[in-house]
């Protein structure tokens, strides 16, 4: 059965003066502050659409690589990503690094590697985002 997620943002004024906020309307687990310069510049405080699709594109891959992982039989005990995103005034979103840490008994770093690249090629975000370039960096933990 397919989702649907709702966000809404409510922006006022121009792009370099104006401000505005984002809601998490689905969950309804907040509303976040967004102006320009949180974007361009410094975070202080606020969020901006990249750090959004940052939050999503973590989430994601970590969910395809822990199921990808689980049905070779290997589940893991732990995975951690770290998505950043690049934005370039004028220019728009330059790339993702994504950087994977996880424990999962049994596997070697060949293994792991060889998985984390299917997650990334297989998670619906990394899909959505496939006209930006998306770096891989995966670290197996003993």
């Amino acid at each position: 059965m397919a989702t649907t997620r709702i966000a809404t943002t409510n922006w006022k004024g121009a792009l370099l003066d104006g401000s505005g906020t984002v809601s998490l309307d689905s969950s309804g687990v907040g509303t976040f502050d967004v102006s320009w310069p949180s974007r361009a510049e410094q975070a202080n405080g606020k969020t901006s659409p990249e750090e959004l699709i940052a939050a999503a594109h973590s989430s994601c891959f970590s969910m395809a690589l822990s199921h990808g992982l689980a049905q070779a039989g290997t589940p893991p005990q732990s995975v951690e990503t770290k998505a950043e995103v690049t934005f370039q005034p004028g220019e728009g979103i330059t790339g993702i690094v994504l950087s994977v840490r996880a424990q999962v008994p049994g596997l070697t770093a060949e293994q792991f590697q060889t998985a984390a690249e299917t997650a990334k090629a297989n998670c619906p975000v990394s899909k959505a985002l496939g006209g930006t370039t998306i770096t891989l960096n995966a670290e197996l933990l003993s």
